[in-house]
């Protein structure tokens, strides 16, 4: 028989602290009656665990609030207001060509942005210098010392399991396991949570983006290569391994055939096409070809790019539609760098996706650009605060 954590009280603090801050970190200000009604918690645990949280520095208590008209005379009610100045987040992703990071207060709010070329990188070891450059850059900018520094979320390219390890039984994926997260931590002293990118590209969606209110739903990143988060319910798919999602399995897919995504398909196409002397087309002014050359060409009617997306358009909805079956998800959100101009396939994904399923999901492009992943890196990371928060150390200035 598994062993089971009893319901021990410092257990039972925890979890309800944890209750308490993911209510008040979305909320303004809040009285204990509030917080009851949000929680479910009783009046004596709710004010017991927000004195705690005073002390602690996570809390601040306002002055009291008082009852409205008509209400029978008593005590004011006490007000509460989560401390967002408390401590900060990073929220980082290591993309195949740049890594882009994010400094966030605790309510996710972005304090600073930048992001960095891998272009000159051959070594693990550049890479990481790179990715700390960056974090270097933003904590100066926003003025914040490590010791403000609570975690760090992480997003690579790469199936990642639930305990944070990557899965290397692949040679692409063994280029991600770089002793990042390990280094990061010996540098800077705050723990780094390292997870796949889609998996942190669907958190951000959920929770910033296309799909808000919806809780069945997969993010298809779509640009050199077709990745894929997953969530069921409200909650991220790992699988044993960290495997979910993967999309190797398109190789076995008439249609599509690889896992190349938008943005790699239309560059080879567009260039393939240019290196045909026979073909008429506005392209071949262009040197190099880029997917974004191949979509603006579309744009001003030409005839061989849109042939090019019409192709993507149909082995995109080929992908969706295997999503869909699989899955079954309410929402597929198609991000990456290729989501803007992605939005011009969208009517022609969802004509071919009816022919393909008898369950089509709703299908849109992200508004989050090139911060998807580190914003759901962000919300990693703040998951990891609310559920450790007795643990954390504050060197708060609120």
């Amino acid at each position: 028989m598994a062993n089971t954590a009893a319901a021990t009280p410092p257990l039972l603090r925890r979890v309800n602290a944890g209750k308490l801050l993911g209510v008040l970190s979305t909320a303004g200000v809040m009285t204990g009656t509030g917080l009851i009604e949000a929680t479910g918690l009783t009046r004596a645990t709710v004010h017991a665990v927000c004195n705690d949280l005073i002390a602690m520095g996570w809390v601040v208590e306002l002055d009291p609030g008082h009852d409205a008209p008509g209400t029978p005379v008593g005590r004011p009610s006490r007000r509460f207001e989560f401390n967002s100045q408390a401590g900060y987040v990073l929220g980082i992703d290591v993309g195949a060509s740049k890594t882009t990071v994010l400094l966030s207060d605790l309510r996710g709010e972005t304090v600073a942005k930048t992001g960095r070329s891998f272009q000159a990188v051959k070594t693990p070891a550049e890479q990481t210098q790179v990715v700390n450059e960056a974090i270097l850059q933003v904590l100066s900018e926003a003025r914040v010392t490590d010791a403000e520094v609570l975690a760090a979320g992480v997003g690579v390219a790469a199936p990642v399991d639930r305990e944070g390890n990557i899965l290397v039984d692949d040679e692409f994926w063994r280029r991600f396991d770089a002793g990042l997260t390990t280094r990061l931590t010996e540098l800077h002293g705050w723990p780094v949570l390292l997870e796949n990118d889609a998996n942190l590209a669907a958190l951000g969606e959920h929770w910033r983006g296309e799909a808000r209110d919806v809780d069945d739903l997969v993010v298809l990143l779509a640009g050199e290569r077709f990745g894929s988060g997953l969530m069921d319910s409200g909650r991220l798919l790992h699988g044993s391994r960290g495997g979910a999602g993967e999309m190797v399995y398109l190789k076995l897919v008439e249609g599509v055939g690889d896992t190349a995504g938008i943005a790699r398909t239309a560059r080879e196409l567009g260039t393939k096409a240019v290196a045909d002397r026979a073909v008429e087309t506005s392209l071949r002014g262009s040197a190099p070809v880029t997917a974004e050359l191949v979509f603006a060409a579309a744009a001003d009617g030409d005839k061989v790019a849109l042939s090019i997306l019409q192709h993507v358009a149909g082995r995109t909805a080929r992908v969706v539609a295997t999503l869909a079956i699989l899955f079954n998800p309410e929402l597929v959100v198609i991000g990456g760098a290729v989501a803007t101009a992605a939005k011009a396939l969208l009517p022609e994904i969802e004509k071919q996706l009816a022919t393909f399923t008898t369950t089509p999901p709703q299908v849109a492009v992200s508004s989050l650009g090139d911060t998807i992943v580190s914003v759901g890196a962000v919300r990693h990371a703040l998951n990891y605060v609310e559920q450790h928060a007795l643990d954390l150390q504050l060197n708060c200035r609120g």
